[in-house]
């Protein structure tokens, strides 16, 4: 401890020590200022800026504290020879002299140098404990430079320079693979390095790695990194204040909220970036001195850019209500501490020890002095209450406004029935346009759908008018129906035409229909040939390939298919062609099941042909299949 002592003059630690207490009302006041005005701010532009103004007062005014405690030790250094000779005078004038040896109040400031000691102590320990932080993060960042990055390949690095210059950023930009990351980052100060995970680059689409870019490069053209490290540095520096801490980690929050909002002005799809980044936060690995597309918690972000923030209204009424009592308690915080450092430092009632006979001189202030003093801080504090009220009623009815906006959609959710919706039910409603309207729609028409059929339905853009223009035809229709005739584009119209040729056909079929491209001209082709195929045997034709032309030209050899007899030579490749070289070969009067038989078991034309030049004449298609079944030739 002497040690230490050794280093500094009494005099600076004991202006030290003060300006680390002093802090604490001065910290908490600025925090309060902050949120009051932050929570009147809509834009994150706006938050960011005025976090990142809070931080620096709060770096300032320990500098602006320790200079003016100096200063008031000195009554010289306020007004240089001059004055100090007046304050010499009016002390005179103004002092009584007090019998006594060694009184309480000399004994008192000889007890604050150590009180003062072990207080700075204690600071520059947890000083040295944090930039041993620092410097560990550095030298990860470094090794992870140096061995665990390499170059994109190719043609992402074509589209990430494009990118670049759709931003305009003009800097020399590096862009590498990192295994060891699991999320886009940017490390480095003057030569900024953007690294992509191939965890990423695999697992992300191209519209969303191309946003997540996107926001990293909104990160070097706003200097991020340097606000980070000054961050880091204030955070070193007044690591014991929580309002520090607090202060340091909205700027963080809004720094990615006006990333994100850089990110989706430049790509334009906010649900797709909001998908991206929850699948992020399942991947985060990044150290904190690089700016990370997933840093900052995910569900605030994503909550921000779907536009719905839940009970933020209520969050900003209790945050400026906190932080008005935070204010007020640190403005009599300051006010006491003032007055205890003052008297400590010399600024109000000087102690001197006599010199001839040891008595001690008590100095009173001017009582004019002191009394104007009072005025002026009488002033300030009502200019301060004043404007605190003002704020206070402004964001009050701007708070009230939000909430009543924001509170709509979960006040009308409820009032539909979902009271128990979970945060993941409730971000994918809101995603996929899930209205109270759409919901109480939809319970008109008697369908009592989930949360995930209700997001299906909407994903698939069932309207009311698609539900009942389908009851129309089929009044049990339910909701898997639905969703499926939806996707595979079953439309009124289709159902009308195709009921015109099957009356009694179900949903089912409908959907299997369509499905294989069955179209109503397909129908009418197999009608004018004279067949009229079930729903189920239309399904077969189509799926094994019978056309109407199929038809035609197997009818043009002679047969006379049925449609199991079209589905069955269809599935054995017959062709027109193979059936006219058996006729050539002198099978002409063969029927469907004798060609399909035949195909089966391999007999083709060349096989017929070799039998016939080992003396094998006239022989029947049935001793034709069992010479082959023999395996004879």
């Amino acid at each position: 401890m002497s040690n230490f002592a050794s280093w500094i003059s009494p005099e600076v630690l004991q202006a030290l020590g003060w300006t680390l207490v002093h802090f604490v009302w001065q910290g908490a006041g600025l925090a309060a200022l902050f949120a009051v005005a932050c929570a009147v701010c809509r834009s994150a532009a706006a938050r960011y800026a005025l976090a990142v103004g809070a931080l620096v007062l709060m770096m300032a005014s320990p500098i602006i504290t320790f200079t003016w405690l100096r200063a008031q030790a000195n009554p010289a250094v306020q007004t240089g020879a001059g004055g100090a000779t007046a304050w010499a005078g009016t002390s005179t004038q103004h002092a009584t002299a007090l019998p006594g040896s060694h009184p309480p109040v000399a004994e008192s400031r000889n007890a604050q140098p150590m009180g003062m000691l072990w207080l700075v102590e204690a600071w520059f320990l947890g000083v040295l404990l944090l930039s041993l932080r620092t410097a560990g993060g550095l030298l990860l960042i470094e090794r992870m430079r140096r061995k665990e990055i390499s170059p994109v390949g190719t043609a992402l690095l074509a589209r990430c320079l494009a990118l670049q210059r759709r931003m305009g950023l003009d800097r020399v930009i590096r862009y590498c693979e990192c295994h060891r990351l699991d999320a886009p980052a940017v490390l480095g100060w003057f030569r900024p390095v953007v690294l992509l995970p191939v965890r990423a680059l695999t697992g992300l689409s191209e519209a969303q790695i191309e946003a997540v870019i996107a926001h990293e490069l909104a990160h070097i053209r706003r200097l991020d990194c340097f606000v980070n490290l000054f961050q880091i540095a204030t955070e070193t520096l007044l690591f014991y204040h929580p309002a520090v801490w607090w202060v340091s980690q909205r700027i963080r929050a809004e720094r990615e909220h006006c990333c994100d909002d850089e990110a989706i002005a430049v790509c334009g799809d906010a649900v797709n970036y909001a998908r991206a980044l929850t699948l992020m936060e399942e991947w985060r690995a990044a150290p904190a001195l690089m700016m990370a597309a997933n840093r900052s918690p995910v569900a605030e972000r994503v909550v921000r850019l779907l536009g719905w923030d839940g009970a933020a209204g209520r969050i900003r009424m209790a945050g400026v209500a906190g932080s008005l009592v935070c204010l007020a308690g640190a403005l009599l915080a300051g006010n006491a501490f003032l007055g205890v450092a003052h008297a400590a430092l010399g600024g109000g009632a000087s102690v001197k020890q006599g010199q001839d006979n040891g008595s001690v001189i008590l100095v009173r202030p001017d009582p004019a002095s002191s009394k104007e003093r009072t005025e002026q801080a009488a002033k300030a504090t009502g200019a301060a209450e004043a404007k605190a009220q003002t704020n206070k009623s402004t964001d009050h009815t701007s708070a009230t406004e939000e909430q009543t906006k924001k509170e709509s959609y979960l006040d009308a959710m409820e009032a539909a029935g979902f009271k128990n919706l979970t945060v993941d039910e409730l971000i994918s409603m809101k995603i996929q346009g899930v209205t109270p309207g759409y919901v109480k729609e939809m319970r008109e028409l008697g369908l009592q759908a989930t949360p995930d059929e209700l997001v299906g339905m909407r994903v698939q853009g069932i309207t009311a008018e698609y539900v009942r223009e389908m009851r129309k035809f089929d009044s049990r229709v339910n909701i898997d129906e639905l969703i499926g005739m939806k996707v595979q584009g079953v439309t009124p119209e289709y159902v009308r035409e195709m009921r015109a040729f099957y009356s009694s056909v179900n949903m089912d079929e409908l959907i299997g229909m369509k499905v294989q491209g069955i179209t109503p001209e397909y129908v009418r082709e197999f009608h004018d040939l004279g067949l009229q195929p079930s729903a189920d045997d239309l399904i077969g034709l189509k799926v094994q390939g019978v056309t109407p032309n199929y038809v035609k030209e197997m009818r043009a050899t002679g047969l006379k298919p049925s449609t199991d007899d079209l589905i069955g030579m269809k599935v054995q490749g017959i062709t027109p062609e193979y059936v006219k070289s058996l006729q050539a070969a002198g099978f002409k009067d063969l029927d469907c099941d004798e060609l399909i038989g035949a195909k089966v078991q391999g007999v083709t034309p060349e096989f017929i042909e070799r039998a016939r030049k080992h003396g094998f004449q006239n022989l029947t298609l049935d001793k034709l299949i069992s010479l082959k079944q023999a395996d004879i030739f």
